[in-house]
């Protein structure tokens, strides 16, 4: 029989850990935005000092676990004493900062391909045919590179923030309560697993529907022909 009164009572205790998940969530998806798009522009680069050093970056991020990577930050920084002693030591030792670093580090290298997918997709004779107009290269990256780019890449990366809002979970590995950690502790009182994660998956599913929405409603405003 269904036991509506723990269902209620477990899912307002999970829903106080969504202001941590959104927090992690928002902070990758910034930072790994911009670490993102840098590294596109390496990759897209002829110059090999700046390409090599993103493949090596992309290779190294995406060919390992998310997991491993969290731990590394987290347990692996202390041990550089030079860092121990750095101004940035009270934030690298805390482990919601070490998690943010960890996600948009990931984040990164994967989103990084995704943009780069979306530039080389702009045809050359688009490009050719501004600059024949007589557009200079900024105002061709503005009105032509970009707003194509954004269009091609942005499908492939709402999928990556729905990526990285279940990769938020790990979090609870380095102590965090977010909601998977706090699901963790439930079922460790209660012993009853199958209740608890069906409250958490359907918070995570909340969620990702909104981010999906959200994308498609991007999408919609860039691309002219879907407003047709």
């Amino acid at each position: 029989m269904i036991d509506f009164a723990f269902f209620a009572d477990t899912f307002r205790q999970l829903l106080g850990g969504m202001p941590l998940t959104l927090a992690l969530t928002g902070i990758a998806t910034v930072a790994g935005l911009i670490l993102a798009l840098v590294l596109a522009a390496m990759r897209l680069s002829s110059n090999r000092f700046f390409d090599w050093p993103a493949r090596f970056y992309i290779f190294c991020f995406r060919g390992s676990p998310l997991l491993v990577q969290i731990f590394l930050i987290y347990y692996g920084l202390s041990q550089f004493p030079e860092l121990r002693r750095s101004i940035l030591w009270p934030y690298l030792r805390d482990p919601f900062w070490c998690a943010s670093l960890a996600l948009s580090l990931n984040t990164a290298a994967y989103a990084s391909e995704v943009f780069r997918g979306g530039f080389l997709s702009v045809p050359k004779g688009m490009v050719e045919a501004a600059r024949a107009c007589g557009m200079s290269r900024s105002l061709t990256f503005r009105h032509i590179i970009a707003p194509l780019a954004l269009r091609q890449a942005l499908p492939a990366y709402g999928n990556e923030i729905i990526l990285i809002v279940k990769a938020s979970s790990l979090a609870s590995t380095v102590t965090l309560m977010e909601v998977t950690g706090i699901a963790a502790g439930i079922i460790a009182e209660t012993y009853r697993p199958i209740e608890v994660f069906i409250c958490a998956a359907a918070i995570y599913l909340t969620v990702n529907f909104i981010v999906t929405r959200a994308v498609q409603a991007a999408e919609y405003v860039i691309t002219p022909e879907r407003r047709s």
